[in-house]
């Protein structure tokens, strides 16, 4: 609906669909460094064939969130006074979709700097399967993107939801352990459960806009920055 109502509204809709095409680019950008990310953390490839490859591409999101920033500006100024919030809104969505390029990185420097491995599958087997699940959402919030596919978006929350409490979980058992846990460990479980959740919020959002709920952006997924 978000993607509907914004391309109604332009009277340029090559410049809308252009924005559009830069936000699923970012997603694309998001999902590959979100894999990779993952593919060192379990030691599948070796951090220094990956590092350069996954900064590039931080990189060119944010040059594609400051494109997609450039596309509003250039309609606000032909269209003075035309539905600022719709506008605002998508700028906000390329914001989540910068700051999810962010968030993979720092997945990926978890598993450049540990190296010792996950030894304690209460916590590493549920933190693979939201790694799984976020996957997923990327692949739901990218096609609900592209296709304004508003069930898409809806079920991509609901995922997001029960991922998000996955997170919570983990980092709630790591306060009240009782066996020993090796500290770097600990560590590296807890911020993996920080980092997923928010990439996922973070996805959750871009789905809620999509889902045309601008009112509840930044309510609904999770803590805040």
């Amino acid at each position: 609906m978000f993607r509907q109502i914004f391309s109604a509204l332009a009277s340029e809709k090559t410049t809308v669909d252009q924005a559009f095409g830069d936000l699923s680019e970012m997603l694309d950008h998001g999902v590959w460094m979100f894999q990779r990310a993952n593919q060192v953390l379990h030691s599948e490839v070796p951090a220094e064939e990956v590092h350069d490859a996954i900064y590039e591409r931080d990189r060119a999101i944010n040059e594609l969130e400051r494109s997609i920033r450039r596309k509003v500006m250039r309609y606000l100024t032909v269209n003075p006074g035309y539905d600022v919030a719709v506008c605002l809104a998508l700028m906000s969505v390329a914001k989540d979709a910068e700051r999810i390029g962010d968030y993979c990185k720092n997945v990926f420097e978890v598993g450049e700097f540990y190296t010792q491995g996950f030894h304690v599958p209460r916590y590493h087997e549920p933190l693979d399967q939201v790694s799984e699940q976020t996957t997923e959402i990327f692949r739901m919030v990218s096609s609900a993107c592209r296709e304004s596919d508003e069930e898409l978006a809806r079920k991509a929350v609901e995922v997001a939801k029960q991922a998000r409490g996955t997170c919570d979980k983990v980092i709630q058992e790591l306060f009240k352990e009782e066996e020993p846990v090796k500290l770097h460990e600990a560590v590296a479980y807890s911020l993996l459960a920080r980092h997923y959740k928010r990439v996922i919020a973070h996805l959750s959002n871009i789905a809620t806009a999509l889902m045309g709920q601008l009112e509840y952006m930044d309510f609904v997924n999770g803590d805040g920055e």
